[in-house]
């Protein structure tokens, strides 16, 4: 991917390798844009991200890692913060970053694609599920406090599909993304996980293009063997949907380049 936004660091506790090796395997797989968006701090699930006291750690090491590698490829930095209502924290929100990656990993604080908590989809009407899932996008989407949406269809990860058109489900949450001037981030860690296909599917994507929603892309690598994974085939479904562009970040203010 010649763009790719999504990707972690050892800082969340539940990813592996160094700053370094991430980069130097984009480098290798032709990145040109390049960005760090670990799990942000929060006052809840402490387990899977960085504490609060190591924000400065994290952005300094990144901004290094922009100046050791100017000229050989453009290092962003960002986070990846969790949408729970009333856990949104202004330290995160208002930090000094290029884009900040809004996304839905918990049902009230229930982790849905955590295989430790996998039974909590038999105690749970799925159609429900996924109502309160993209609820969730949609509620995300209209704080306005994000540049991008990440995996928007996560809820899908271990294959548990509701009964009704998914994009019953889908479109108004698009619709909030559209309003919101977010951009819809291709995410390849789907074609990884038991769902076998990216973030988010191609009905989804086609219903974003009709809306005209941006989109931009993301390895979400946790570890660097992940990075620029299924590249050619996440390219080669936006370049069918009809996108030419995509999004990359800087200071929070967006542009759109050719992929």
């Amino acid at each position: 991917m010649k763009v790719d936004l999504h990707n972690h660091t050892p800082l969340c506790n539940h990813a592996e390798g160094s700053y370094e090796e991430y980069i130097q395997t984009a480098i290798n797989v032709g990145t040109q844009v390049f960005g760090f968006s670990d799990h942000a701090p929060m006052e809840f699930d402490p387990k899977y991200r960085m504490d609060f006291s190591l924000m400065q750690t994290y952005q300094n090491a990144v901004l290094e890692q922009k100046r050791h590698f100017q000229g050989k490829i453009d290092i962003k930095l960002g986070y990846e913060v969790d949408f729970i209502p009333n856990l949104i924290d202004k330290r995160v929100v208002d930090a000094d970053v290029d884009y900040l990656i809004g996304s839905v990993h918990f049902l009230d604080k229930w982790g849905f694609d955590n295989p430790e908590f996998l039974s909590g989809y038999k105690e749970r009407d799925i159609d429900e599920i996924w109502r309160i899932y993209f609820d969730l996008i949609t509620q995300m989407a209209q704080t306005k406090l994000f540049d991008i949406v990440g995996h928007i269809d996560l809820i899908k990860v271990f294959q548990f599909y509701p009964k009704k058109d998914i994009l019953e489900y889908a479109t108004p949450a698009l619709e909030a993304i559209k309003e919101a001037d977010m951009v819809l981030e291709l995410n390849t860690a789907g074609y990884r996980k038991p769902c076998k296909e990216p973030y988010p599917s191609k009905a989804i994507l086609q219903k974003a293009y009709e809306l005209d929603i941006p989109i931009t892309f993301g390895s979400d690598a946790h570890k660097p063997d992940q990075v620029g994974m299924f590249s050619q085939e996440i390219e080669t479904l936006a370049k069918e949907i009809g996108y030419k562009k995509c999004a990359i970040f800087t200071s929070r203010q967006r542009e759109m380049v050719n992929f």
